[in-house]
């Protein structure tokens, strides 16, 4: 049974969010400031966590960025901010999606359902490892590790999977839709920036230039594709 971590300072949206959680099977726990939330990301058992942008004591950004330094667990943020800017910046700190708010309780059920299952997916580890490596990146499916011009690259889970799936199908090119739905789980529902942050990140982990990528292209109006 997962247990999922709530830092939410607005006390009815917790209990929601809480209630909901609980009766899909999920243990939920709340925190409401960033300082608790961030002790008990760390401390805690969770297998994902729901982080407000806007709390007390501690922000959510900071928040983010500290528990994505030893946690490699799906953070999702929910966030009444409608800039892009904000959003791209909690994917830049290592989020893995985001909930704008107000939100409906099927929606939020939703989304953590999907990334629990991806993370479930990516996580189990398949021995014999096969590796795929095209030009200088190679990746193992089995252990997980990527390397770029012989040295290795860490990626978070999304960055990987993304990437494996770009390798896999290398020289195809696929819409920003269809990558979320694939790597994500869901339908994209309009979201347009959480794929293009987590694009730009492998960019700047293993290309050479992230300005004029060898790799990793944007096919401009139709998507993106590994290029052999």
């Amino acid at each position: 049974m997962s247990r999922i971590l709530i830092i939410e300072d607005d006390e009815a949206i917790a209990e929601i969010e809480r209630d909901y959680l609980e009766n899909c099977g999920y243990i939920a726990d709340i925190a409401s400031d960033g300082e608790s939330g961030l002790k008990a990301g760390l401390d805690g058992d969770y297998q994902l966590i729901l982080l407000d942008l806007m709390l007390p004591k501690i922000d959510g950004f900071t928040v983010c960025r500290k528990l994505r330094e030893s946690l490699d667990i799906p953070i999702l943020m929910v966030t009444a901010r409608q800039e892009d800017i904000d959003k791209i910046r909690g994917l830049g700190l290592g989020a893995d999606d985001y909930i704008e708010k107000p939100f409906s309780p099927g929606v939020l059920v939703a989304r953590v359902k999907a990334n629990l299952a991806q993370f479930e997916r990516i996580s189990k580890k398949d021995t014999p490892a096969p590796v795929i490596t095209i030009g200088s990146i190679s990746l193992n499916t089995g252990t997980h590790r990527v390397f770029a011009d012989n040295r290795e690259v860490e990626l978070k889970n999304k960055e990987y999977e993304l990437l494996k799936f770009l390798m896999i199908n290398v020289d195809l090119v696929f819409e920003r839709e269809t990558l979320y739905e694939r790597i994500w789980g869901m339908e994209a529902l309009g979201d347009n920036a959480t794929v293009a942050v987590h694009i730009n990140r492998l960019r700047e982990k293993l290309e050479k230039d992230p300005s004029k990528p060898r790799y990793i292209q944007t096919i401009w109006g139709a998507g993106y594709r590994f290029k052999a």
